[in-house]
């Protein structure tokens, strides 16, 4: 079965960063797009960022220059880079491919 395995999510300072892992199995992982979602508490799940098998990505604006996404086909794994992070960052975050999701990683941000 598809399974999507979100790690690398912690508390971090304001102006810090975390690298996000997505493994998954179960998909031919190098035709797929991956995506990243979050949610913060009391609001809906927006989208973060994606990248296309063949490796074009996009972003939302509010994490554009701050945050990478790439993944390595050879490991069946995504990876979400984020830096200069800021509270507004606070949220579980997903990753997702076609109509599968991971159970999330909580990543918080707060001196």
């Amino acid at each position: 079965q598809v399974q999507l395995v979100e790690s690398g999510g912690g508390l971090v300072q304001p102006g810090g960063s975390l690298r996000l892992s997505c493994a998954a199995s179960g998909i031919i992982f190098n035709l797929n797009t991956i995506a990243w979602y979050r949610q913060a508490p009391g609001k809906q799940r927006e989208f973060v960022a994606r990248i296309r098998s063949y490796g074009s990505t996009d972003y939302a604006a509010s994490v554009q220059g701050r945050f990478t996404i790439s993944r390595d086909n050879a490991k069946n794994t995504a990876y979400l880079q984020m830096n200069s992070l800021k509270p507004e960052d606070t949220a579980v975050y997903y990753c997702a491919s076609s109509q599968y999701s991971g159970q999330g990683t909580q990543v918080t941000v707060s001196s």
